[in-house]
C-alpha cells in the first residue's frame, strides 16, 4: 500500500514508514497522526501559501477505509473525502441566486426527486434515471458538522401536505450531503465496481449575503461613493432621506461617538430594509449582514455605514470617519472574505436562479438593479476547467446553469421568450465564464409546476392561459398572463401596468400516480449539472 502523507514534519519521524524514509526531497513534508494536524481537503490549497510543496498520495484500489484503525475519526474522514475528491465521486453544487429566486423550492424539490428516483416517471430527461441504471438515493450526514442541515423535512412536509403550501425562505448558510447509488456505465467500471456512489453536496446561503461578494474589491472610500452614486436616483433617493438628513449634520472628522454611530448605522439599516421590501424589489443591497444579521446582530461589526470622502490630506486619526473606515475593513476581511473562503471559492458545480417575471412588475429601475447584482456577484466565483489537481487543492466550478424559475406563471407558449430574456440578462457573466472555459447553460424551470397552460378562443383569437390558484387565495382562476419580452425593453418602453404577473400556490401531489411533484425541466437541469458524473 502507498501511503498518504499532509502538511509539514520533520522526515526522519518516526511515523514514517522505512520505506519512505529518505526518499523525500527537500521541501516534501509528513505529517504524524495526530488529530490536530489533519486539515479537511478544502483547507489544503492555503497551505501552498506557505511555500512548502505537500504530497497526498492515494491508496490503490480495493481499500478498506475502516481499516485504517490507527487514524482517529476525524483524520480518516479527511482522508476519505479526498479520496472520494480524487476519484471523481463528489460534488458540491451551490445553489445562488437573488431574494425569493426559489432557491428554497428548488432545493427541496431536487432532493425530493432523487430520493423518489428508483419509481420516478418524471425525469425523462436525467439519462441515469431514465437508462434504469439509478439504484437509490438517501439523506446521509453532511461533511461540515459545524453548519446547520438544510431543513428538507419539514419543507417537503409543506409542499405535500393537504393543502400545500410554500416552504418559509432559509435565513441561514445550511447544507445536506445525499448518496446516489448507480450502475456505472462504462466497462472498465462496471467491471471495477459494479455499484458505484456519488457523494453531492448541497450549499444553500441567503441571498443576501452573496451580493457581499462585490465588496472584496473596493476600499471604504469606494463604496461609500458608489452607495451614494446609487442614493442619487429613484428610489433610493426618497427612502434614503431620512439617512442623508441626519449625515448632513455630521462632521465625518468629528472624534468618533458610539453614540452617532449606531444612530447612523439603524437609519441606513432601516433603508437597506425598505428597498428590499416587496412594493420596492431592490436586489443590490450591501451589506447584506445588515439584512439577515445571523450571529453578528448587535455586535460593532454591524455598527457603520457610507461617509462622504474627506478632504485629501485631512487628519483621520480618532475621527468618525477613521472609525467607520476600520469597522468596514473587519467586515469585509472578516467577515465576507473569510466566508468566501471558506465556502463560496471551493463549489464544483453552479445553479444561479433568477426570477425576471418579479423584476418586470416591479418596473425598469427594479430590473435593472436585478441585472446589475447578478452581474456584479458573478465575477468573484473561482470558474475554470477541473481536473484531478483542481479537485483536491484548489476546486472550480465548471459547469454553470442560469436559470429562470417559476416559468409555469406564464403560458407555454412564453417559454422560448423567457429564456431568450434570460440569456440577454446574463450575458456578460456567461462570457466571464466561457472564457475560463466553463460549460454555460440557460434554461427556464419551476421546481414545483402550480398551473397548467389552457388555449381557448377570446375575441375570435387562440390565446394561452395558465390555470392555477393565485397565491393567497384558495380558489383557481383561469388567467392571461400577458406576453414576456424577448429582449429587455428600454425605460420609455416600460411604461405602468405593462407587465402584471401573478403568483400562484403549489398544487402539491393533486394529480400525482407516483407520489413526486409535478416540476418544469427539473430533469434538465439535473442531467446538466450531474449527468456526467454518473460514467
Amino acid at each position: 500500500m502507498r501511503y498518504a502523507f499532509l502538511g509539514r514534519h520533520d522526515t526522519t519521524s518516526p511515523n514514517l514508514p522505512g520505506v519512505m524514509r529518505g526518499v523525500l526531497t527537500p521541501g516534501w513534508g509528513i505529517i504524524p497522526p495526530e488529530p490536530w494536524w489533519y486539515r479537511q481537503v478544502s483547507e489544503v490549497q492555503d497551505f501552498f501559501s506557505q511555500g512548502v510543496r505537500y504530497a497526498v498520495a492515494i491508496p490503490p484500489l480495493p481499500f478498506s477505509l475502516p481499516a485504517w484503525t490507527t487514524l482517529r475519526s476525524g483524520a480518516r474522514k479527511a482522508m476519505e473525502n479526498a479520496i472520494l475528491l480524487a476519484m471523481d465521486q463528489t460534488v458540491r453544487l451551490a445553489v445562488t441566486g437573488l431574494n425569493q429566486s426559489g432557491k428554497t423550492v428548488f432545493i427541496t424539490t431536487l432532493i425530493h426527486q432523487l430520493l423518489q428516483g428508483h419509481r420516478s416517471k418524471r425525469l425523462p430527461s436525467f439519462d441515469v434515471v431514465e437508462s434504469g441504471r439509478f439504484q437509490g438515493a438517501k439523506v446521509i450526514q453532511q461533511p461540515n458538522l459545524d453548519l446547520s442541515t438544510f431543513g428538507y423535512d419539514r419543507f417537503v412536509l409543506a409542499l405535500t401536505a393537504s393543502p400545500p403550501t410554500w416552504p418559509r425562505a432559509t435565513d441561514g448558510l445550511s447544507e445536506i450531503r445525499l448518496a446516489i447509488r448507480y450502475r456505472p456505465q462504462k466497462a472498465l467500471h462496471k467491471y471495477l465496481q459494479p455499484l458505484a456512489t456519488l457523494y453531492l453536496d448541497i450549499i444553500d446561503y441567503p441571498g443576501e449575503w452573496l451580493l457581499d461578494l462585490p465588496m472584496l474589491d473596493l476600499s471604504f472610500a469606494e463604496w461609500s461613493k458608489e452607495v451614494f452614486a446609487l442614493c442619487g436616483q429613484e428610489p433610493r433617493l426618497g427612502l434614503a432621506r431620512a439617512w442623508h438628513n441626519a449625515l448632513t449634520g455630521v462632521d465625518p472628522l468629528a472624534p468618533t461617538d458610539e453614540e452617532t454611530i449606531r444612530h447612523l448605522s439603524k437609519l441606513f439599516t432601516l433603508f437597506l430594509r425598505r428597498c428590499k421590501e416587496p412594493d420596492v424589489g431592490l436586489h443590490y443591497l450591501q451589506p447584506g449582514r445588515f439584512l439577515i444579521p445571523g450571529d453578528l446582530h448587535d455586535t460593532p461589526l454591524l455598527a457603520f455605514c457610507p461617509l462622504p470622502e474627506p478632504p485629501a490630506g485631512a487628519q483621520l486619526s480618532g475621527s468618525l470617519y477613521a472609525t467607520m473606515e476600520q469597522r468596514y475593513l473587519l467586515y469585509r476581511d472578516r467577515v465576507v472574505r473569510s466566508f468566501y473562503r471558506k465556502h463560496f471559492s471551493r463549489f464544483d458545480r453552479q445553479i444561479v436562479l433568477v426570477d425576471p417575471m418579479r423584476a418586470l412588475n416591479r418596473g425598469h429601475g427594479s430590473f435593472s438593479d436585478m441585472e446589475r447584482a447578478l452581474q456584479s456577484i458573478l465575477v468573484n466565483f473561482n470558474y475554470g476547467p477541473a481536473n484531478i489537481l483542481h479537485r483536491l487543492f484548489k476546486p472550480r466550478i465548471d459547469k454553470l446553469l442560469f436559470a429562470a424559475s417559476k416559468v409555469d406563471h406564464v403560458a407555454a407558449n412564453q417559454h422560448q421568450n423567457l429564456e431568450k430574456l434570460l440569456e440577454q440578462l446574463v450575458a456578460i457573466p456567461t462570457n466571464h465564464a466561457l472564457f475560463h472555459g466553463v460549460a454555460v447553460k440557460s434554461m427556464t424551470l419551476a421546481s414545483v409546476r402550480c398551473t397548467q397552460t389552457v388555449v381557448q378562443e377570446h375575441e375570435g383569437r387562440r390565446l394561452s392561459f395558465v390555470q392555477g390558484i393565485p397565491k393567497g387565495e384558495n380558489k383557481e382562476i383561469l388567467l392571461f398572463p400577458g406576453e414576456i419580452p424577448e429582449i429587455i425593453p428600454d425605460a420609455a418602453d416600460w411604461g405602468e401596468e405593462r407587465f402584471r404577473f401573478l403568483e400562484f400556490e403549489p398544487r402539491g401531489l393533486v394529480g400525482s400516480r407516483d407520489g413526486t411533484l409535478p416540476h418544469v425541466r427539473l430533469d434538465q437541469a439535473l442531467e446538466f449539472l450531474l449527468g456526467d458524473k454518473f460514467f
